[in-house]
This record gives C-alpha cells, sequence and structure tokens, in this order.
C-alpha cells in the first residue's frame, strides 16, 4: 500500500445513491427516478507541485478523482503526448483537459509563440483523448496573439472537437510579476508596486469578449474581488469548466481548499447543478506547503469530499435554467 493509500483513502460516493460509483455515467432509471449524470471531478497536475506530473495520476488513482487536468509547463513529461498516455493507461486515469502553458513561467514552453502553443494544446488534448483546453486571455504584450486571439478560438473549435475554455484571471501589481520573463514583464516590474492594473488584453473578465466557452476559477474571482455567482451568471451556458479553489481576496493567487476561504464555493456548485452543468470540475489548489505526502494527500481529500457533496446530481430533478 502507498504513502497516499496510508494517508486514509476512503471511496467517496454520492450520499443518496451510495451503490453507484462517483466516476459512472447514469443512465436509464432506479425506482423509476430519472438519475442524472454525475459531474466529473478532475485534478488539476498543478495541485501536487513541486511533485511531478506522474505523482498527480498516482493521487487521483488512489483518492479516487475521475480524470487528470494537464498543466503544461517546464517539467518535459508535462510536454510529451506518449509520456501522458503512458501514465494514463498505468493508473487507469483519463485526461479530462488540457491547461495551455500560458503562465509566466511558461512563456518559453513549446517556443515562444503563442499562436502556434494554442494550436499545439488543441492538438495535444485531441491525442490524449481530452474534451477541454483551459486558455488565459493574452498578456498585454502579446499584441499579435491578443489582436487574433478570439478568431483563433473559434476557428481551432470549429475544425476540433476540443472546447476551448478561455479562463477568468485577475489585476495584477507589478510587483507580482516578479521582474522577470520577457522585457514588458521587467518593464511592469520596474515601475514599483503601484496600482492594481491588467495585465491580460483587452482585460482579465473574458465575458467582456465574450466567448463560446469558459472556466470559472475560484481563486482568481477571490484575487480580482469579482463576484463569482454574478460571474458565472455571464458566463451563461458558457460555463463548461471549473477550477474549484477558494481564496481570501489576497493580492496573490492563492488557491485554497474550498471551503477555507471567502468564496462562496458551495453556492456555486449548488448553481451549476441547479443549471445542469455538464462541464468538468477540477481541483486547482495549492499544496506547496504541505510538509509531507501525506499531508498533500489530506489537502487532495478534503477537496474531493467537497466536490462530491456540493456537485452531488444524484438529488436533482429537471434542471432548473438560469441566466
Amino acid at each position: 500500500m502507498g504513502d497516499i493509500e496510508r494517508a486514509g483513502r476512503t471511496e467517496v460516493r454520492h450520499e443518496s445513491d451510495p451503490a453507484v460509483p462517483s466516476a459512472a455515467v447514469s443512465a436509464g432509471r432506479t425506482g423509476g427516478t430519472p438519475r442524472h449524470k454525475p459531474i466529473a471531478v478532475g485534478l488539476s497536475t498543478a495541485s501536487v507541485y513541486p511533485q511531478n506530473t506522474e505523482a498527480a495520476f498516482r493521487y487521483a488513482a488512489e483518492l479516487g478523482y475521475d480524470g487528470i487536468e494537464l498543466m503544461v509547463w517546464a517539467e518535459p513529461a508535462s510536454q510529451s503526448i506518449a509520456t501522458v498516455q503512458g501514465y494514463s493507461r498505468t493508473y487507469d486515469v483519463p485526461v479530462l483537459a488540457v491547461h495551455a502553458p500560458c503562465l509566466l513561467i511558461s512563456q518559453r514552453v513549446w517556443g515562444s509563440d503563442p499562436i502556434a502553443k494554442l494550436a499545439r494544446s488543441v492538438r495535444t488534448a485531441e491525442a490524449v483523448g481530452a474534451h477541454t483546453v483551459v486558455v488565459h486571455p493574452p498578456f498585454r504584450w502579446q499584441r499579435q496573439y491578443a489582436a487574433g486571439f478570439s478568431d483563433q478560438v473559434v476557428e481551432l473549435e470549429e475544425s476540433s472537437p476540443v472546447i476551448v475554455a478561455v479562463e477568468n484571471m485577475f489585476p495584477m501589481r507589478a510587483d507580482t510579476l516578479f521582474g522577470r520573463g520577457d522585457g514588458a514583464v521587467k518593464r511592469l516590474a520596474r515601475r514599483g508596486p503601484g496600482p492594481a492594473l491588467t495585465a491580460f488584453s483587452p482585460s482579465y473578465d473574458p465575458t467582456l469578449t465574450g466567448f463560446r466557452h469558459y472556466t470559472l476559477d475560484l481563486s482568481h474571482t477571490a484575487t480580482a474581488g469579482t463576484d463569482p455567482l454574478a460571474m458565472a451568471s455571464r458566463m451563461g451556458s458558457g460555463l463548461v469548466h471549473l477550477h474549484l479553489a477558494d481564496g481570501r481576496g489576497a493580492a496573490h493567487d492563492e488557491h485554497l481548499v474550498p471551503g477555507e476561504g471567502t468564496q462562496p464555493c458551495a453556492d456555486v456548485c449548488a448553481s451549476l447543478v441547479r443549471s445542469g452543468f455538464s462541464g468538468q470540475a477540477v481541483a486547482e489548489i495549492n499544496t506547496q506547503n504541505a510538509r509531507t505526502t501525506q499531508e498533500r494527500a489530506a489537502m487532495l481529500k478534503r477537496t474531493l469530499v467537497f466536490a462530491r457533496k456540493h456537485l452531488d446530481t444524484s438529488s436533482a430533478r429537471t434542471p432548473v435554467i438560469t441566466q
């Protein structure tokens, strides 16, 4: 038995239907009552950092997550289709989504052209069987990318079964950009702390531009001081992917375990259930301060238990579509 299992593995099932595994796709009827497809709950590979991509697959398998969101970044394994496919087979854990390499720390991953990197992310998702690509709005200094971003997202979705879900971000103070990266980042950092500004073009709020599909990140709404329920409403039926986390409104992105910050995480989940949400929820929390494997596993397990409890569709009947 591995370290994660020794941390206390339990199989999480829907409370009102204990015979149905959480990952199962419900069909037909039980006792004459319609059953609804459970919302898949995945684990972002970023949630196990500084451990690696393979460790994320292992945690997902042992704790009972439904799949993985692959964060593509500097680790070579995260960039290799063959390696990721091997992990998926070994641990019997599917890849639900691919997060494009659009973080400041991954601006040189897969080259320096963000247009090509987004296209490659979609091709990677196709190859590993993922349904969704998560992407951030362009940075302000990526002028060519920003000018054609909306059109590229449309073209990629029209040429592929993969959904491109644009994620809400948050304003950044110049000092949070760390003064590293390309010249534009360094110039912003030299201005000093100063007021919050948007590093994204045209905004950190993708609903102001309008896209077909969105990712809602609950740590980012905390940092931005944005009402997540209002943002979910603006995203409407285009909301297809949830980054389940929490925050207290700090100036930096916290990614706390849901329920340990100030965001109405349970209310957001309940709203998704009521609306008939058919997308994916992915745990994207920060476990860097975990001192042991067991401590990290416990944080990931608390997040999964929260997700199963508040995204339980087993008691849902006729969905109420909210605007």
